[in-house]
């Protein structure tokens, strides 16, 4: 009996046995696939994670995952002013070996402008104003250290109060108190310099004469928004236009009027450096709603009309041309101004006949000041296809300001490791002429074609050529007639929508980082790459403005949609420097900016120049891929600037990400050397 139970319980247990190991197989089976798909998630994940940047050297991503709903919040990065330029050290640990140190250049060069340099402008011929366009440095010429603030220097004052007053240190030259001291432009006080808000044409303030214009132009009701003022002096009348909210694009050139226009920029009213010489302008057409010159100095009746068909090409359909000064009213003026009558009879008949020929109708003459405006579409002015004097430009050349040219090659890129680059090109204000540089014409725009909806062979007489604009600031959201004409190639109005959508949830999201930057603590704003505008748009304040660039290698020509919004801009080449004197903008947005010129030329000269026209303790904001960001935040660090890498307002799986900096305070001190006290 004992065996055959024994072999029974061993029976028993083999069945057992095989029974556990078959269900073993199949938990082992079931295991073997979770594991499998486990893995593959993690990978997928990690790579994801790597793509994104994650853990590039972004420790600031950790801390604004972890703490929560107002993350982006960076308190130990100071985007405060304290005027007496306490410096702040700046944090390397980020970076893996030590950035090189850019040195202060001599206080000789504390006012340089690059592409406006005297010595070399000297050496250009004076026909035509020639030596007063643009004629930027060789590549062995350029500087490559950091522009000094000069001693004393102090935070403007924040606006209404700068368009006042200027600190003297910050500008510090007497040449225009006393050369303009009957015409109110400017006085010396103490340690400012006050601006009275008067003018060679307006003795009795610019609020009087801008009254005067309002007369004829609808400068209240948000129909004249965007304005040009040529030859701007220290930029009066558009400080006083923005009390009526019309913004002002003024330039001037950098000549024996010493500080122009960086008095205009320290008053905070937008202004560049600029002559109207043989250059087209940098702006695209039907850009203004209004042009004006008070005694200007440029010679309109000269050169077959040139300026004044170049000011018909950036004037709106249906916009004003003010012009205040002589030759205006001659017959009463003459003896006043030391001119021969028939010299400034001769110069009005000149102006008159090309008017015309422009088809622009005088509404007023006054005193010293005529008001043309310019009709509305060609049907208006039909007759003057039958003028012998009428020579019109080619559509293309009027529209499209861009010249097809290589900007760099092999054989002209001093960095040797750049590749060939075709690109569009736009003018520069008195730019000096180059490869893609395109010179003025005396040729006469031609209108955008406008037809009647009911037939679209027949035009319509009261129809604004190029489309019709809303009063401001309701334009500022509708969409811009290029747009919706489909002008612009890739975009339609559905992504000029989104594109509005997208830039408001961005600012949302700087106001985060920095709780200041619509305070007013920002007056002059740049975006380097303004695209469609929305950075402005979504900024829009009267506490500040933005100047849009439109790089002249982007991708879409949007400049004119810009000005259609009701906003202001220039085409610019960031490959070179920018038309304005060091340390006059308060904030500077790069939304892709070193994505774009990456092998275009070199990023250590665009930070550079980044570095020049920033103000001490101004901010700047870089939005780009992590890659590049970490190089460039590599090579501000020896700029004394202090920085933060932050995470895109979507999440750390982005790839782009938003780097924040503020400019250090220091300036030139005794013997070339340089303080941060």
């Amino acid at each position: 009996m004992m065996p055959d139970v024994r072999s029974k319980n061993i029976y028993e247990m083999l069945f057992m046995a095989n029974k556990i190991l078959s269900a073993d197989s199949r938990t082992r089976s079931s295991v073997s696939i979770f594991i499998v798909v486990g893995l593959c998630c993690f990978f997928y994940i990690l790579g994801a994670w790597q793509r994104s940047g994650f853990g590039k050297g972004d420790s600031i991503a950790v801390e604004i995952t972890k703490s929560g709903a107002d993350c982006n919040i960076l308190s130990n990065l100071n985007f405060e002013t304290h005027h007496g330029g306490e410096s702040v050290t700046t944090d390397d640990s980020e970076t893996e070996s030590k950035p090189v140190v850019f040195k202060p250049c001599s206080s000789k060069y504390i006012d340089y402008t690059p592409c406006q340099h005297q010595k070399r402008a000297m050496t250009f011929p004076r026909q035509n104003m020639v030596y007063r366009e643009r004629h930027c440095p060789a590549e062995k010429e350029k500087l490559r250290c950091l522009i000094p603030a000069p001693e004393g220097y102090v935070t403007p004052f924040p606006w209404p109060k700068s368009r006042d007053y200027v600190p003297y240190a910050n500008a510090p030259y007497k040449s225009l108190t006393v050369e303009k001291a009957v015409q109110n432009w400017i006085q010396y006080e103490g340690n400012v310099f006050r601006f009275p808000g008067g003018g060679t044409q307006f003795p009795q303030g610019a609020d009087a004469y801008i009254n005067q214009l309002a007369s004829v132009i609808p400068i209240d009701n948000g129909t004249v928004r965007t304005a040009l003022d040529t030859g701007c002096g220290v930029a009066s009348w558009g400080a006083y236009l923005l009390k009526k909210n019309v913004i002002a694009m003024s330039f001037a050139p950098r000549d024996n009027h010493e500080a122009q226009v960086q008095f205009a920029l320290e008053r905070g009213v937008p202004a560049i450096i600029g002559v109207l010489g043989t250059i087209k302008l940098p702006y695209p057409s039907r850009a203004f709603d209004m042009a004006h010159c008070s005694r200007c100095l440029i010679p309109w009746g000269a050169n077959d009309g040139i300026y004044m068909m170049e000011v018909d090409r950036v004037l709106r359909p249906g916009g004003y041309w003010v012009l205040s000064g002589p030759p205006i009213n001659w017959k009463n003026n003459y003896k006043a101004w030391l001119r021969p009558k028939e010299e400034l009879q001769e110069e009005q008949r000149k102006i008159e006949d090309i008017a015309r020929l422009l088809c622009w109708e005088k509404k007023y003459e006054q005193g010293e000041i005529a008001i043309w405006q310019k009709a509305v579409n060609a049907g208006a002015c039909s007759g003057r296809q039958d003028d012998a004097q009428a020579t019109f430009c080619k559509s293309e050349k009027t529209e499209d300001v861009c010249a097809e040219s290589p900007m760099y090659s092999k054989e002209t890129n001093p960095l040797k490791t750049f590749q060939p680059l075709g690109s569009h090109f736009v003018p520069m204000i008195g730019m000096s002429l180059g490869p893609g540089y395109k010179k003025m014409e005396p040729c006469i725009s031609p209108y955008p074609d406008v037809n009647s909806p009911d037939d679209p062979d027949v035009s319509s007489p009261d129809e604004v050529s190029g489309g019709e604009l809303m009063p401001f600031p309701k334009r500022l959201y509708a969409v811009p007639p290029r747009v919706a004409s489909g002008s612009i190639p890739g975009v339609s109005v559905e992504t000029y929508l989104e594109d509005n959508r997208l830039w408001k949830k961005h600012v949302n999201a700087y106001k985060k980082i920095n709780k200041i930057i619509d305070s007013g603590r920002y007056r002059n704003i740049m975006d380097m790459n303004a695209g469609l505008g929305g950075f402005a748009a979504a900024l829009e304040s009267p506490k500040l403005w933005v100047m849009n660039v439109v790089p002249t290698i982007a991708e879409k020509n949007t400049l004119g949609a810009v000005y259609e919004r009701g906003l202001i801009g220039i085409y610019h080449d960031w490959c070179e420097a920018f038309s304005t004197y060091p340390r006059t903008y308060d904030l500077i947005h790069a939304h892709g900016v070193f994505s774009l010129y990456k092998d275009k030329c070199d990023p250590v000269d665009i930070l550079l120049e980044m570095d020049r026209i920033l103000r001490p303790e101004g901010a700047v904001i870089f939005r780009d891929e992590v890659d590049v960001l970490i190089k460039v935040r590599k090579i501000v660090g020896g700029m004394r600037w202090d920085t933060k890498l932050v995470d895109h307002e979507d999440g750390p799986l982005v790839a782009e990400k938003i780097l924040v900096a503020v400019k250090q305070y220091w300036v030139a001190a005794a013997k070339n050397s340089t303080s941060s006290q």
